[in-house]
């Protein structure tokens, strides 16, 4: 649903991080790994050369088996560029040259050489909550929503299926997910990119 009011997300946002807390770590732990299966056993995932992922934080959705699993595709993360308002930069996984950024999550050491979004093939997007639609609720600092308004590749939403709902607020310059995944499996949510 478009939103009309001024800003409901924040009442949303509180809701579902209760909501995945409560889930507790064990479930997390297990619901993470049968994520990690689903998409291992996906043959577009198989095909893609070229995948950025992200390194969990506040009890998101683990997805390093995979990138244990699958040494030999050319795994991206990205980088808060810090004073550049929402922009994020992408460089190649390197496992001994991460850094803590002050939100929790690991990402690239700064001085890694950048890798070019348009060699992205998948994208597999963290989310406190989305819809059956393929809407996503974020933390609020539009990153995500600034790189997939110039993302031409497939975008796949991780998500437990609690936090998986009817319907989420959105706003015009929202981009829906192609497909999404959960413990229980894939849901294909729009029609994929042309």
């Amino acid at each position: 649903m478009v939103s009309t009011d001024p800003d409901p997300k924040p009442v949303f946002r509180q809701k579902f991080r209760q909501l995945r807390q409560a889930l507790g770590p064990d479930y997390r732990h297990s619901a993470s790994l049968s994520i990690c299966s689903w998409l291992a056993a996906w043959p577009v995932f198989q095909r893609a050369h070229s995948v950025l992922t992200y390194l969990p934080m506040k009890n998101e959705v683990d997805l390093r088996p995979l990138l244990a699993d699958f040494p030999d595709k050319r795994w991206a993360l990205p980088r808060i560029l810090p004073g550049i308002d929402g922009e994020m930069m992408f460089h190649r996984y390197d496992p001994q040259h991460l850094v803590r950024h002050p939100f929790g999550m690991e990402e690239p050491a700064p001085y890694l050489p950048g890798l070019a979004p348009e060699t992205i093939e998948l994208v597999l997007v963290p989310g406190l909550a989305y819809d059956r639609h393929g809407w996503r609720l974020g933390y609020g600092g539009g990153y995500y929503d600034r790189f997939l308004a110039r993302f031409d590749g497939l975008r796949l939403g991780v998500v437990f299926a609690d936090l998986l709902v009817e319907s989420i607020p959105y706003a015009p310059h929202d981009m829906p997910m192609h497909w999404l995944v959960t413990e229980h499996g894939l849901l294909q949510a729009g029609p994929p990119p042309p």
